[in-house]
């Protein structure tokens, strides 16, 4: 579930380790880039951070951050 926290929505990820989250972090690239919008995001093994926020609005929520959101949530499905 995204958070909406300092201006941003953020989501945690757990998968089953390092490959299965770089997998995901590489199908949420595809979509970031088919948007033309790339999130701030950390990798730690099994573990993916996403802040989402848009930057030529003033660092806040956008509807275009809630349309990644819920492209990067249906790959999780």
């Amino acid at each position: 579930m995204w958070s909406e926290v300092n201006n941003t929505l953020y989501r945690k990820f757990e998968f089953a380790d390092f490959s299965e989250a770089f997998a995901f972090m590489t199908r949420v690239a595809i979509e970031a880039e088919k948007l033309n919008h790339h999130p701030l995001w950390t990798n730690v093994w099994n573990k993916v951070e996403i802040w989402l926020s848009t930057h030529d609005a003033g660092n806040v929520v956008t509807d275009l951050d809630r349309t990644l959101a819920k492209r990067i949530d249906a790959l999780v499905q």
